[in-house]
């Protein structure tokens, strides 16, 4: 059952990676609302479970006598993508824009 879960997620991330390289704005645009609402509620219900204990650690990051620290490390991971800049998954093909920036006339690279 484990394999077959982690097969079934790692598929649906794939699908999304395709989609979002190749599919064109009017099938993008749905699935996005609809991934968009999914992922917010997945990032939700994560974090909810990794709230902070009375003693100041992770209620589901507790290994016996070695608790983790709140903010844990889900939460760590949490502000890197969707605050920070992330952490890549794979190469990325151009660097990260600032779209609140104007491009620059005279690119270096």
């Amino acid at each position: 059952m484990d394999d077959t879960v982690r097969r079934a997620v790692l598929h649906r991330l794939d699908m999304l990676d395709r989609a979002a390289g190749q599919a064109d704005a009017s099938t993008l645009l749905p699935l996005a609302r609809t991934e968009l609402h999914r992922l917010a509620d997945g990032w939700r219900l994560l974090l909810r479970t990794h709230r902070a204990d009375p003693d100041g650690r992770c209620a589901a990051c507790q290994h016996g006598l070695r608790a983790r620290r709140w903010p844990c490390q889900v939460w760590r991971s949490a502000h890197e993508q969707l605050i920070g800049e992330g952490l890549p998954h794979r190469e990325r093909t151009h660097p990260l824009r600032n779209p609140f920036r104007l491009p620059n006339p005279n690119p270096t690279h």
